[in-house]
């Protein structure tokens, strides 16, 4: 049985993965200090399904299209960007190590544009705008569930009933991030047009485009066994 554990990979490092950690979080500064303006910034970079094919609203095509991407780096306060960085920073590591700094890239982008679509598909006329990498993080759980269906991660929190469990499946992490993710998605359901908020549509798009998409980015043989070394994690 795979076990990764926290440590420094020696085959590999993933600078892709700390790098796109590290523009999300540049970007929420920049976010933190627009004071008041935080809330064109939501509405210029966030994504609008209305605007994408709505042909009575006056925007032009980068309005339109340049949100699907702008939209994966902008969150919409601190529990929202350390949760989503979290789950890329444990996740992401070891799918880039694996698959490949530029394959990864392309991946994860690919992964974030396929959730923004699905979300805009499921909410034509919505004006509410969509924002987090949620979406692109989904489709990096895909890849992994696929590449490490069954890794055990060393339990990180050896506290009060948690104490005598020594690892946690990683599957029953994913499930629990999916969960999050959704009672996340109801709490936003009456929230203002000006808030923002967390699609769980974008989040079952991206983990699906995930599924699927790693096939064609990692076509080696998969091996479930112990390896030397360890994996970045």
């Amino acid at each position: 049985m795979s076990k990764l554990s926290i440590g420094r990979s020696v085959s590999s490092f993933p600078i892709i993965n700390i790098t796109l950690i590290a523009l999300n979080i540049l970007v929420f500064i920049h976010e933190e200090s627009l004071g008041e303006s935080i809330y064109s910034f939501i509405h210029t970079y966030g994504l609008i399904p209305a605007k994408v094919f709505s042909i009575s609203l006056n925007v032009d095509l980068t309005e339109r299209f340049l949100p699907f991407v702008s939209s994966m780096f902008i969150h919409g306060d601190w529990l929202h960007l350390i949760g989503n960085m979290f789950f890329l920073y444990i996740f992401g590591s070891n799918v880039e190590v694996k698959m490949g700094h530029y394959k990864y890239l392309i991946f994860y982008v690919l992964c974030g544009l396929a959730a923004a679509l699905f979300h805009v598909l499921t909410n034509l006329g919505s004006l509410i705008p969509m924002i987090g990498a949620s979406g692109a993080i989904s489709g990096v759980l895909g890849a992994y569930i696929t590449l490490f269906p069954i890794s055990q991660f060393r339990n990180p929190v050896p506290i009060f009933f948690l104490k005598n469990i020594r690892s946690v499946p990683a599957a029953a992490i994913i499930f629990l991030w999916l969960v999050i993710q959704f009672l996340n998605g109801i709490s936003t359901i009456d929230k203002s047009v000006d808030t923002g908020g967390v699609a769980f549509w974008a989040h079952i798009g991206g983990f699906v485009a995930g599924l699927i998409f790693v096939r064609f980015f990692y076509k080696q043989k998969y091996e479930f066994k112990e390896r030397p070394g360890r994996y970045y994690h």
